[in-house]
């Protein structure tokens, strides 16, 4: 099984990175499950066996699902049945959805400040973590009386601190050594 996830994951990969780029990651996920439902139809999975080439297979399979999937669906079909990956194209969806799934998760990043953050702050921050993490977030902003100015960012197990206290902490390591 762990095989079949292996061959199955760069597939995946490369359809969400398309579809995410390409903003239709619901699209590609509609394509692949309709895809999915055809290749494991027992009638056209007995006509596929019958068929003598990888083109031939993936003609068949662009045929039958051909208003469901547009150019970049028909050619990804091309390819893995070209690579004789077909086979796995439901760990590719399941893959693809959990890609997604991922994605879409949303992180909570704690954001820690001198005074309260203006939606325009808070605005920069949240893009630029989601740019660094891949994913979407949160910000929970928190007024604390100990800082004197700058920020601390706190998510999971990671802490950046650009506070004024932090930065004067960091000078007075670099001197004692």
């Amino acid at each position: 099984m762990s095989e079949v996830s292996t061959v199955a994951r760069p597939y995946a990969k490369a359809a969400f990175d398309f579809a995410l780029e390409n903003d239709q990651l619901d699209k590609w996920q509609e394509m692949l499950q309709f895809v999915t439902l055809v290749i494991e139809n027992e009638q056209v999975a007995g006509y596929l066996k019958s068929a003598s080439s990888p083109q031939q297979i993936a003609e068949i399979i662009i045929g039958i699902c051909e208003k469901q999937l547009d150019q970049y669906g028909q050619n990804f079909i091309r390819i893995m049945a070209e690579n004789q990956r077909l086979t796995v194209l439901s760990s590719v969806l399941k893959a693809f959805i959990q890609l997604r799934s991922e994605y879409e998760s949303v992180k909570d990043i704690e954001v820690i400040s001198a005074t309260k953050l203006s939606k325009a702050n808070e605005t920069k921050i949240a893009t630029a973590m989601e740019k660094r993490l891949n994913c979407k977030v949160r910000i929970v902003s928190k007024v604390s009386k100990e800082l004197i100015a700058g920020v601390i960012i706190r998510y999971d197990d990671i802490v950046i601190d650009s506070s004024s206290r932090g930065q004067l902490d960091r000078l007075a390591n670099e001197l004692c050594l």
